[in-house]
Parts: structure tokens; C-alpha cells; sequence
């Protein structure tokens, strides 16, 4: 091809547009010869002359001439790349991490990446940040100038966002399948017209389980969109609306949410025939003048506190039943009460309460008369005085049994045991008249105190008998992690009804991480907080399309075994998140 014919079959249309603008403004040429000439309608061509006439007199293109446009070398810049630039400098002068800077980003609607936050860094000469410790990431205050977005319902749009909250979305199919969803939206929880049930709960079982510290801390994770819709919301709600929405709860709403959920948890069987029972005692930090002394051995002294029942299953590690009005003249008829809740929903023979297990000084034996009236069996232990101990020294020693229980890790322990028929004071039936009660006496090797099992089932054996009690430790073990992980000793109020509130959605959160944490046998026996740092502390993208939300988590070691457990729970369509499917896939970067 020659140059003449190269230029014979060319035509551009910025040419032409050219040619002809210039034929009318600087030729003088009348309009309509020259629309003929060009090939252009006499409207059109007149559409044309406007266009222009206008982009000369508000200089839309940044003065950048009409036809010759100034070519400038790499890629397009962002938009208000210089107030992004100045947010990302000041957030990591405050020591925030490169995910925490890209949730407050993605908050202010900035669409970028890690590569970007990075390159931007490594520019203007920060040093990679060293490893901070939870106290200092709890500290991290935001500039005044940087507000939250309102929360509101999410707007369905189809994005890309980067969020530090990936592993949260784990727990969605456990909500869908054991139809916690629909009992949350049938619930008689508050709502508003911004912000309905299912979300409202949610956004406190959001923050209960990714270990939020405390709801008055809500600078940051206010901000995180992938903590929002996880809730059906485009960012978390504020601490304000948080107290104000507590403060409409009642403990009737509590009782009836309780209730729901125990008639799922014996819906499909995770309800044994045994539960533990405990107190546990929440400090309070404000005004106390309405509340009662209680001991509390986390802090092995008596302090102005709320007594707070929880009962356990200890198969499951399900919490059934959570009350914070509990009194001292109440106290020993606690009992009873968990025993109506339970009854409430009716019983099967499969999954029948028989044993109720608790320690000493959890009710009077007046209660325990009642509960054998009941069909109840109890296992508790007796309170050792000096006289009862230099009782246990008098018996001889032929008289004593040797047995191996049943301890953790599939190993036996040697004890020793002495059994014996006991009548206590208080201990009577209907009629007033004493009972007969089993008295399994336990002692090991060397100094170790005896210990007094009593029990009202004389048909069971020994070393079961020991190990239900043994097992009572659990709950224990349950209450130190919800003080720990939960932060159940740290109650944002002095009211109880909002500490009741508090502890319902505590034990919400618990037994979630029950429900995942029993689908991966190898790990059942790990606490709350070993299950979120090993799987759900992650971050990574999400992708909204018109029927998925894919979750993007980052690489991490146990990542594969949290990938193959979800991959049966590909066909649940999730309401509050536009009734789309959640897609879960491992990212390509760590």
C-alpha cells in the first residue's frame, strides 16, 4: 500500500469534525453546504457547532485542546488520588496495617488494592510495620475528621471490596441450615425502619464473634463493609444506636429467643441426657448501688456484681440457658427454674433430661428432695467439713476400692473409693420423710483431700457417676472463655436487663462457634478463641455478582480443612444478602 492510498481510505472522524468546524467558523462557509459537503444531517451538523461552542466557554477538558489531546505516559490516575494519598499516609503515621487502611478506604468508597496501599508506602519511605500486640491494635484511634458511613440496608450493588473480616462468612450456613435466620426474624427482638431484626442481631453476633474488645472501640470496625454485610448492612451501626437498640430489650424477648433455640438444639439431637450447671459473676464498673456482693474468683474477692446462671451440655458444649437476674434469696431455686424452661418444649424419649450436674453450694438440699420428686437425677458434691473429714480418716482401709476413670485424652486415672447410703437434713419427699442418698467418697495418692460425690441414682456405676461429675469442669472451662474471648466480664452497662441481653447474644455466638468446631472433629475440643484464630481471623476480597457472593480468603494453613468442611453448603440462598449463593475460594496472595 502506497501512502497516497493509505491516505485515500483513511477518514477519522475527529478529522472530519475538524474539516467541517473549520470550513463554517473560520471559512465562513454557510451551514448547509457545508453539512453536504461532510455528510451530516443540518440538525446534526448544527448539534455539532453547539458542542463545541460550549466545550471552548466552560473548558471541560482541563484545557486540553477540542481535537489534540495531550498524551500522557503510565496509567490513568484515580480519582482525588491526592486526598486518597493523604488518607493512607495519615492512617499509617497512626500505625494501621495495610487491611485496616483498605477497610477504611473501601468505607470512604475508594476501590483500590493492596498493590496500590503498598506501592504508595514503599514511595514515600514507611518501613514495613512490625507486629503489634492486641493491646496496641485495641488503642488505634482515627483521625476526628474520618466518620463511619450511616449504616443502612445494603443497596444489592454488584463490587469488589477488601475486607479483614473474610472468615466471619463461615458461620452464615450454620445460621441458614439450622434455620437460625428465621427464628431471629420471628423473634420479638426491636427493629427500625432503617435496620430490621435479622440484621439488627446479627450486627451484635458480628461483633461477638470476631472478638471485638468492646462496642464503645468503634473506630474501625465501623468501617469494615465485609463485617456490614455479613449482617445485610453496608457498614456495622455506631455504639450509639447499639446501647439505644439494648435498651428496648426485655428479658421476655430474651427468655422467648432462649427457648427457640433449645427447641433447635433438641431438634436435631445436640442436647444430651445430662447438663451442667454453674454460676458465674459479672463485675460491675458503674453506679452499684442496686446490685449485690458476689464473689468472683477471677478476682478471688467478693465485689458489687450480677449473678449469672449458665447451663451447658456437656456432649455438645451447646449453652441451653443464660439468666442474669439471679439474687441470693433466688439462688437455690435457680434450679428449678432451668427445669421449667427446659420442659417447656416437649420432651422425646431420645433426648430426655435425666441428670442434672452442679457443685455444692449451687442449691440446698431442701431442692434436691424436689428434684428427685421430679424423676430428676442429680450429681453433686458435699461440702467438706472438719468433722466429715475426720470421719473419712476413721474408715479402714480394707474398706476402700480401687478404680480407673476415664480422664481427657483417652487415659485412665487410679483412684480410690469408698461407697456408702447417707441421710442428709432437708433431704426428704413430699411426705417430710428423710431419704436415702448415695455418698461415692474419692481419694488419690499422698495429701489430696477427699472429695464427696452425692447422688440420687443408685443404678449407675461408679466410675460413671465420677466421670459425669468430673466432666462438670467443663462448664467451668466454658465460663473462662466466655470472660476471655466474649469479654463477659466486661459489660458496657450497670443494668441488668441490657447485661441479660449481652449474655443471650454471648451465648448465640458461643454456640456457633459450637456448631463449626463439632463439624471438624480433629478440632472440637479447642476453645472459641483457638477456633477463631486458627480459621476465622482472615481477610481478603469479596465479589458481589448478580446471583454470588464470592469470598476470597487469604492463604493460610489450616485454610484448606475450612475450605473442604464448607463445600457442602453451596445450595443455601441467604435472604439478607439478596437472596444470593455464598461461594467461598482460596486467594493467590498470603
Amino acid at each position: 500500500m502506497s501512502p497516497f492510498q493509505y491516505f485515500e481510505k483513511q477518514e477519522p472522524t475527529i478529522k472530519k469534525k475538524y474539516d467541517a468546524l473549520r470550513s463554517f467558523f473560520y471559512e465562513k462557509q454557510k451551514a448547509k453546504n457545508v453539512a453536504k459537503e461532510y455528510g451530516y444531517t443540518l440538525p446534526a451538523f448544527y448539534s455539532l457547532t453547539k458542542e463545541f461552542r460550549t466545550s471552548l466557554k466552560s473548558n471541560k477538558n482541563n484545557g486540553d485542546d477540542y481535537f489534540f489531546k495531550s498524551v500522557k505516559a503510565g496509567r490513568v490516575p484515580l480519582n482525588d488520588s491526592d486526598e486518597l494519598n493523604a488518607l493512607i499516609v495519615g492512617l499509617r503515621k497512626r500505625n494501621f496495617s495495610v487491611e485496616d487502611i483498605l477497610s477504611i478506604s473501601n468505607s470512604k468508597g475508594y476501590n483500590i488494592s493492596y498493590g496500590y496501599v503498598y506501592q504508595l508506602l514503599n514511595k514515600e519511605g514507611f518501613a514495613r510495620l512490625e507486629r503489634r500486640s492486641k493491646a496496641e491494635k485495641i488503642t488505634l484511634q482515627l483521625p476526628p475528621k474520618i466518620q463511619a458511613s450511616i449504616a443502612t440496608a445494603w443497596d444489592e450493588t454488584n463490587e469488589k471490596f477488601q475486607t479483614s473480616s473474610t472468615g466471619i462468612f463461615s458461620f452464615l450456613p450454620y445460621i441458614k441450615k439450622y434455620e437460625l435466620d428465621k427464628l431471629i426474624a420471628s423473634s420479638s427482638y426491636p427493629q427500625t425502619k432503617t435496620i430490621n431484626r435479622l440484621s439488627s442481631i446479627l450486627s451484635f453476633v458480628a461483633l461477638k464473634m470476631s472478638g471485638i474488645k468492646r462496642y464503645s472501640n468503634d473506630d474501625l470496625w465501623c468501617m469494615d463493609r465485609g463485617l456490614g454485610l455479613f449482617a445485610g448492612l453496608n457498614v456495622l451501626p455506631k455504639t450509639a444506636w447499639l446501647s439505644s437498640y439494648s435498651s428496648r430489650v426485655t428479658r421476655a424477648m430474651n427468655l422467648s429467643f432462649l427457648q427457640g433455640m433449645h427447641a433447635i438444639w433438641k431438634k436435631h439431637n445436640l442436647l444430651s441426657d445430662t447438663c451442667n450447671l454453674d454460676f458465674t459473676t459479672i463485675p460491675c464498673w458503674g453506679e452499684d448501688e442496686h446490685l449485690e456482693n458476689n464473689w468472683s474468683g477471677k478476682r478471688n474477692k467478693a465485689l458489687s456484681s450480677i449473678l449469672t446462671i449458665l447451663a451447658q451440655d456437656p456432649d455438645s458444649g451447646m449453652i441451653d440457658y443464660g439468666d442474669t437476674n439471679v439474687l441470693h434469696k433466688n439462688e437455690s431455686a435457680v434450679v428449678l427454674e432451668y427445669l421449667d424452661f427446659y420442659r417447656q418444649t416437649p420432651e422425646e424419649q431420645s433426648n430426655k433430661l435425666r441428670y442434672l450436674v452442679f457443685d455444692s453450694k449451687f442449691t440446698n438440699y431442701e431442692n434436691l428432695g424436689k428434684l428427685d420428686e421430679q424423676g430428676i437425677k442429680f450429681i453433686t458434691i458435699r461440702r467438706r467439713g472438719k468433722n466429715i473429714i475426720d470421719r473419712v480418716n476413721l474408715i479402714d482401709k480394707k474398706d476402700w476400692k480401687t478404680t480407673r476413670v476415664e480422664c481427657s485424652g483417652l487415659k485412665k486415672r487410679t483412684i480410690k473409693v469408698f461407697e456408702e447410703n447417707i441421710t442428709l437434713r432437708g433431704y426428704c419427699d413430699s411426705n417430710g420423710k428423710s431419704k436415702e442418698l448415695r455418698q461415692i467418697i474419692i481419694t488419690g495418692h499422698g495429701k489430696i483431700k477427699p472429695a464427696l460425690i452425692i447422688t440420687n441414682d443408685f443404678s449407675i456405676k461408679t466410675d460413671k457417676v465420677i466421670r459425669k461429675y468430673c466432666r462438670r469442669w467443663l462448664i467451668e472451662k466454658c465460663i473462662s472463655e466466655q470472660i476471655d474471648f466474649f469479654h463477659l466480664n466486661r459489660v458496657s452497662s450497670s443494668m441488668v436487663i441490657k447485661v441479660d441481653f449481652d449474655l443471650t447474644m454471648t451465648i448465640l455466638a458461643h454456640n456457633l462457634y459450637r456448631l463449626f468446631a463439632n463439624e471438624m472433629e480433629r478440632y472440637s475440643a479447642l476453645s472459641d478463641e483457638k477456633i477463631y484464630e486458627k480459621f476465622i481471623a482472615n481477610n481478603g476480597s469479596i465479589t458481589i455478582n448478580d446471583d454470588s457472593v464470592t469470598v476470597e480468603l487469604k492463604k493460610k494453613r489450616d485454610l484448606p480443612e475450612l475450605l473442604e468442611m464448607i463445600k457442602g453448603f453451596k445450595n443455601y440462598r441467604y435472604s439478607w444478602m439478596g437472596n444470593k449463593y455464598l461461594n467461598f475460594s482460596p486467594s493467590s496472595t498470603t
